[in-house]
């Protein structure tokens, strides 16, 4: 009897730890980051190092498929290792009260307010990359320069689509509608 009680006091702790690290992450916590992500202005440094091309997550805190594209569709691996390997992947609150240095402007948010608890006024970074709508990811090319944005919610196949569009190339040959309508996702 005093043999086994040993035994079950050696192995409670085991049996603890793996009770503990079976449970399901805090839906409250969000998930770690699967995408690298840099502000535009170490992406345009970055850029001059090794060109890639710029993708940009315009966001706010208060957009509900903002938040759902950063817990699904950023969190598949498909997706976050295509960009990590051919794109500098920015995330922008266009809400944010922080300055912006792009193409020799400084952009900013005049009319931020700190004590607002909901939405915020625009950031000037914002309205020039013409965002309109939350989530928009921008495209910019190896160069620095704006080429495209897609509005709304992508799922990872519809946000492949994107990607390789403007990664392979396809975009100086081929219309987006003709190149989506022949586009075959393989992106989970």
């Amino acid at each position: 009897m005093k043999k086994t009680s040993l035994l079950i006091l050696a192995l409670l702790p085991l049996y603890l730890a793996a009770q503990v690290a079976s449970r399901p992450a805090n839906p409250q916590q969000p998930a770690p980051e699967k995408i690298h992500w840099v502000t535009i202005e170490e992406a345009i440094e970055l850029q001059k190092k090794n060109p890639k091309k710029i993708m940009v997550d315009v966001y706010t805190k208060w957009c509900g498929p903002c938040k759902m594209l950063s817990s699904t569709t950023f969190q598949s691996d498909d997706v976050a290792n295509y960009v990590n390997a051919n794109f500098y992947a920015v995330k922008f609150d266009a809400e944010s009260a922080n300055p912006v240095n792009y193409q020799g402007t400084t952009y900013a948010n005049p009319g931020y307010n700190p004590a607002a608890t909901g939405r915020n006024s625009t950031h000037e970074f914002s309205r020039f990359l013409n965002v309109v709508a939350y989530p928009t990811i921008v495209v910019i090319d190896d160069n620095g320069t704006y080429l495209n944005q897609s509005r709304g919610m992508l799922n990872p196949g519809q946000l492949e689509c994107l990607l390789k569009y403007f990664h392979e190339g396809h975009f100086k040959s081929v219309t987006w509608n003709d190149f989506q309508s022949t586009f075959t996702p393989s992106f989970k």
